[in-house]
């Protein structure tokens, strides 16, 4: 059952990628609110571990996508190579 999957924190419903290598909710995040789009993160070159998830945000019941990340210099990364289709 996909809810018995799903990872609820104070601002996101969760839903951890097959493709992760790494199942952990890093401290950096970003939301993208385009919940079909392809992110393929490895062709970011980050130099710290992250993970994707498919994102429903809480506030304001917003579907997307977050993207965690170990270290603050791959969420500067991220923000300024993501660009959206």
């Amino acid at each position: 059952m996909a809810s018995a999957q799903s990872i609820t924190t104070d601002h996101y419903k969760l839903f951890p990628s097959p493709r992760n290598r790494h199942r952990t909710i890093f401290l950096h995040q970003v939301f993208v609110p385009y919940p079909y789009m392809l992110i393929d993160l490895e062709s970011y070159n980050l130099k710290g571990k992250y993970s994707l998830f498919a994102a429903c945000r809480l506030a304001d019941n917003k579907m997307g996508q977050v993207v965690t990340l170990e270290l603050p210099e791959d969420e500067v990364k991220f923000k300024d190579r993501f660009v959206p289709d």
